[in-house]
């Protein structure tokens, strides 16, 4: 068997464990043809997560279904939940903090290895909405649902009804109403919007989002976490991308699809994440010093990235077996 079927027979047998690096080498094909020939070199991807925050929890229990031979998308989707049903938690699902009205809303999507996108907006009374957003997904024609009628298509798939608000979000939201002034706070609490993505056995990737929004938010008001290409994009050629922060600076530079283009251009994931932090904060005229914006990143090869504008922003990540939390590399050493 001449070598180039040799080696092209033998790759395509090992799809199913196998990614293609973007290192090269070139070989003889035959003694006839002194021309090189260009193939991959092949390696071996991990399952690996990361999300954004310390969401050990959930990254762990994304990781044990990686390890048992799930999919990406179902890990995602259960590392998420896993911080939704987190009530001390006071910035996603249950106990999330209210809008200005004492409203819990909550926001979420998720986005497979085939590009497929649900995303569901301003939804109330239903605790995890990440998985309504993969019913949108794999159950509509639809990309999105909103508001009511997200609640309403939840109800009908099964998902019940529950009082988001907890005696300490509630709390948090009479202290507010005393001056009723609205203005970002960097790092609340240490802990912001769940962005999640995974590499699986197979070498697929998906990622996920989910959040309660900014505290005390005007009614109404939707971040980037359900919009894609804002707080979440994936492109399994390439690699995908999940931002944290105030939506608000996210949306209006497209930042996670940015950063997988970037990626698609040859950047790696940190390079990538830099300079999605730089199209913000190198805006004519933009103060940034009193909001954040935090991204994280993973490329095909199962590199990470990760970069915020101050300090203190962190993620969590599973690799090689094991699970920790990294405080990110940050622009404003000022």
């Amino acid at each position: 068997m001449k070598r180039r079927n040799f080696i092209k027979n033998a790759a395509a047998t090992s799809l199913g464990i196998l990614t293609v690096s973007s290192t090269f080498i070139s070989c003889d094909v035959t003694p006839a043809d002194k021309k090189a020939a260009i193939i991959p070199i092949l390696k071996l991807t991990k399952p690996i997560v990361i999300a954004t925050w310390n969401a050990l929890l959930a990254v762990e229990t994304a990781a044990k279904i990686l390890q048992n031979g799930g999919t990406a998308l179902d890990a995602v989707e259960q590392g998420c939940r896993v911080e939704e049903a987190n009530e001390d938690g006071q910035s996603v699902g249950k106990g999330g903090l209210p809008d200005s009205d004492g409203n819990v809303t909550l926001d979420a999507c998720i986005m497979d290895e085939k590009g497929n996108y649900g995303a569901v907006l301003g939804v109330e009374n239903i605790m995890h909405v990440i998985s309504v957003a993969r019913k949108v997904m794999e159950d509509t024609p639809h990309a999105m649902l909103v508001a009511e009628g997200a609640e309403q298509f939840a109800v009908s798939k099964g998902f019940k009804r529950e009082n988001l608000l907890t005696e300490k979000a509630k709390k948090a939201w009479e202290a507010w109403k005393v001056k009723s002034e609205y203005k970002p706070i960097i790092n609340i609490e240490n802990h912001d919007t769940i962005g999640m993505l995974a590499i699986d056995q197979n070498g697929d990737i998906s990622g996920a989002c989910t959040t309660s929004g900014l505290a005390f938010k005007m009614a109404g008001r939707i971040g980037d976490s359900p919009i894609i290409g804002g707080g979440l994009f994936v492109d399994n050629e390439i690699g995908g991308a999940s931002a944290t922060g105030l939506g608000e600076e996210v949306l209006k530079t497209v930042g996670s699809f940015l950063i997988v283009e970037l990626m698609r251009q040859g950047k790696s994931p940190q390079e990538a994440c830099e300079e999605a932090i730089g199209r913000i904060v190198n805006k004519p005229g933009k103060d940034f010093k009193d909001f954040q914006v935090g991204y994280i990143a993973i490329n095909k090869q199962g590199e990470i990235g990760a970069f915020s504008i101050h300090e203190w922003f962190n993620y969590s990540i599973f690799k090689d077996g094991e699970n920790k939390n990294i405080k990110s590399d940050y622009f404003n050493k000022v």
